[in-house]
């Protein structure tokens, strides 16, 4: 062969290498998309931060935990930035003598989400000590044997309450609060073989319409999804399932709907608790995943409601996505989507002119924009990790 004729077939075979690449791959315009959109959300937030260091301090650290997080996670911040350094010394203001990060209420949401940014600084010996007794403090509030329901009654491995975490002591657990515990958790360095994971596993497989699901699968549309709680409103009808999104009549029986924050959410705790991908639980919620792809709103949620925990739903989309490891996934059509640069797309459409993010469905607390910008800045973190 000569000379001319190899370099040809050098030149195919690398053009066919390049051609081959997935269409899906993330390109480095939608990296540099994603990034601007994080210097914007950043900028955004470093103009809004309160004099003492935190930002929307009236439910406590949670949301300023949330923000440092997203900020950390750029690679020119670490915790000597100026404005990271005070929140710092804002959250490290709120910790308490048992180990937890909060003013008054919502003990387990706020030191669950403190873990968040504390795990990015994990390697210090002062911040080890933190973690370390946050993580048991959250761990002791989740429901298990030695714990009582709010009338009184003592939570055994059958108690509906069992693997859960609410967002007060003594309250109902749910989904989110449990699955953000195990955030928390999970981002602070825990082994996923923990009992804590393997409780909370208990409890969010109860959550989830399934055929495997014998205690309140029959209460619950069968699709693979999660509802939100299993008893009502402040711990009330304990075992009676309860969803945002309604139910609907199947075969004559009124069953939940399932949607998609709570969906995700739960499908990201398997991951994190690393139950095997051919688990019937993880296949049935990536079904669900699959048939119900949706950025326009929070999937499942009724057409009047369907933004509502909408930012929270992409956060959690987005982390469910990364730590699931597939840049791509195949849609019941044939098509591929990948979810990524997808969302890159949808956050870059809705990111104000400032750099903030905030919902017009004011629920949940998605009109405050300090919450929904740190939301959509560590969705945008989670698409170009590894990037």
């Amino acid at each position: 062969m000569t000379t001319r004729n190899t370099f040809t077939l050098i030149l195919l075979v690398l053009v066919t290498l390049v051609t081959a690449r997935p269409a899906w791959a993330l390109s480095d315009k939608d990296v540099d998309t994603a990034r601007a959109g994080i210097d914007r959300a950043i900028q955004y937030l470093r103009s809004t931060q309160n004099e003492d260091g935190s930002w929307t301090p009236k439910v406590g650290p949670a949301i300023t935990a949330m923000v440092v997080a997203g900020m950390l996670d750029h690679p020119e911040i670490d915790r000597h930035d100026p404005v990271v350094k005070k929140a710092l010394q804002y959250i490290f203001s709120k910790r308490r003598e048992n180990g937890g990060f909060y003013d008054h209420i919502l003990p387990n949401y706020n030191t669950s989400i403190c873990l968040l940014a504390l795990g990015r600084l994990a390697g210090d010996e002062k911040i080890d000590k933190m973690i370390h007794d946050a993580q048991q403090f959250v761990i002791g509030i989740q429901f298990q044997p030695g714990k009582k329901d709010q009338k009184g009654s003592p939570v055994d491995k059958d108690h509906p309450h069992y693997g859960g975490a609410g967002y007060a002591k003594y309250g109902r657990p749910d989904m989110s609060n449990t699955t953000i515990m195990l955030d928390g958790l999970f981002d602070s360095g825990l082994d996923c073989n923990d009992p804590a994971f393997k409780r909370a596993v208990e409890f969010i497989s109860r959550c989830q319409g399934t055929a495997e699901n014998e205690k309140y699968g029959d209460k619950i549309v069968n699709d693979g999804g999660f509802i939100y709680s299993l008893s009502g409103k402040e711990g009330e009808d304990i075992g009676e399932p309860t969803s945002p999104a309604g139910a609907e009549e199947v075969g004559g029986v009124s069953r939940l709907r399932t949607y998609g924050s709570m969906t995700y959410a739960g499908f990201k705790s398997y991951v994190y608790a690393q139950l095997d991908r051919d688990d019937p639980r993880v296949k049935a919620a990536r079904r669900w995943i699959i048939n119900n792809y949706n950025l326009d709103q929070n999937p499942g949620m009724p057409d009047p409601l369907k933004l509502s925990g909408y930012y929270y739903y992409l956060y959690v989309f987005s982390r469910a996505h990364q730590a699931w490891g597939e840049p791509t996934l195949t849609l019941p059509d044939g098509a591929q989507r990948d979810w990524a640069a997808d969302l890159i797309v949808k956050l870059t459409e809705l990111q104000n002119g400032d750099g903030s993010f905030v919902n017009k469905a004011d629920r949940w607390m998605e009109g405050d924009r300090n919450l929904v910008t740190a939301y959509a800045l560590l969705a945008l973190q989670n698409t170009v990790k590894g990037k």
